[in-house]
């Protein structure tokens, strides 16, 4: 088959490997029909995640027509089915406690000794995402295989096209848990940092969840022009002093909740952003967790802090004093993707949730590596991109 594989830093080729089979009775395959690029695929892209190794296959925003099932598959050839990013036994502690992305036995033992070091624990597993995470093939290929496929997938009903679910494999559920765990009340003010896909999400998320106003920080104007269009006030931070705007727009208050849906890799031209930077290209640091210190500053007394942006090492300056005399509290965490499904499957059918609004690109399969480089290098443009095995190439 055809899959879009990792060869190293900013170098991704579209190449010919063998197709997957069944390895485990609750195994299923399905054919791609949508794979997504995600924000979080720059990090691998970026070359900051650990553990990648030359030919894995990218991609954990799938889904796809089932073509094959294991004998304990409960699932169907011909289902059209959306796989959550996180692969989860269903059986372990966490898994019971609905806390699926912290799964204990779906990372093998084999790929989980570097998490344990660095983290105390070992990870849990995602598809399409580095070793450090199990290893297993991501969907940005013709076929996927699909572990735990009794855990996992989720079936959607005819009438529902690719584009309205894809996005219930990741990043959908990222933004909703976002605002979960920022524990949004009526009336509540909140700022978003990042206008990517899941701080987009994270927006329409937080106004459904009864946030009075929500405030959207970027720079990409077309980013910002998307979270307008969902009823956010925005901030260009190139443009202003963003605590200070928050101050004013707050009434001297500070927002009720923060979500910094940046991550490791903040753009910006503050000082600290500039020291974290060099310090990452000197091999003395990793992450570089501007938006996530101006998020704990800028946060009301006794306000909620969430981080569903991807953090991978350890950050300096981290600003603990005010994290602890404000008395803030701090959620965080990949997402338990199975958890949110089906509800937000629902909310989808009765077009409660439109999740098709930031889609800007479908390209084939075979586009990959140039879609790769527009997403790293022309963001304000490529909002997201779809990509469609099987379908014409149509770009140059």
């Amino acid at each position: 088959m055809r899959a879009l594989t990792w060869q190293g830093r900013h170098d991704v080729r579209v190449e010919t490997v063998p197709d997957p089979e069944i390895v485990n009775p609750r195994d299923a395959i399905i054919r791609i029909t949508s794979t997504a690029i995600c924000g979080s695929d720059l990090h691998l892209y970026d070359g900051y995640i650990p553990t990648m190794r030359a030919g894995d296959i990218l991609g954990h925003e799938n889904m796809g027509e089932v073509v094959e099932v294991g004998a304990k598959s409960p699932l169907k050839k011909g289902q059209r089915v959306v796989i959550p990013f996180t692969v989860s036994c269903g059986d372990c502690f966490f898994c019971k406690k609905q806390q699926y992305s912290a799964c204990d036995n779906a990372n093998p033992a084999t790929t989980s000794d570097m998490s344990e070091t660095l983290y105390g624990y070992p990870m849990g597993a995602a598809l399409g995402y580095a070793h450090l995470t199990g290893g297993y093939a991501g969907g940005q290929a013709e076929y996927l295989r699909v572990p735990y496929s009794d855990v996992g997938p989720i079936v959607i009903p005819d009438g529902l096209e690719d584009d309205k679910v894809l996005f219930l494999s990741d990043i959908l559920p990222t933004g909703w848990m976002a605002a979960e765990n920022a524990e949004i009340e009526e009336g509540d003010t909140v700022a978003v940092w990042g206008c990517g896909p899941v701080g987009l999400f994270a927006i329409q998320s937080a106004l459904i969840m009864g946030a009075h106003k929500v405030i959207a920080i970027d720079h990409y104007a077309a980013r910002l022009d998307l979270a307008k269009r969902l009823g956010a006030e925005i901030l260009d931070y190139r443009e202003v002093d963003v605590r200070e705007a928050l101050f004013e727009m707050t009434g001297g208050i500070g927002p009720d909740a923060c979500i910094d849906c940046v991550g490791m890799e903040s753009h910006g031209l503050g000082i600290d952003n500039l020291v974290d930077t060099a310090k990452a290209h000197t091999f003395l640091g990793t992450d570089r967790p501007a938006a996530l210190r101006q998020a704990i500053l800028a946060c009301r007394k006794g306000g909620r802090v969430s981080v569903p942006g991807v953090y991978g090492g350890m950050a300096d300056k981290f600003p603990i004093g005010a994290f602890m005399e404000k008395g803030l509290t701090l959620k965080t965490g990949q997402t338990h993707v199975q958890k949110y499904s089906q509800k937000l499957l629902e909310m989808i059918g009765e077009d409660k949730i439109d999740t098709t609004f930031l889609i800007s690109h479908h390209a084939s399969l075979e586009e990959g590596p140039s879609m790769y480089r527009h997403w790293h290098d022309d963001q304000d443009e490529y909002t997201k991109i779809v990509l469609k095995p099987g379908m014409e190439r149509v770009a140059a």
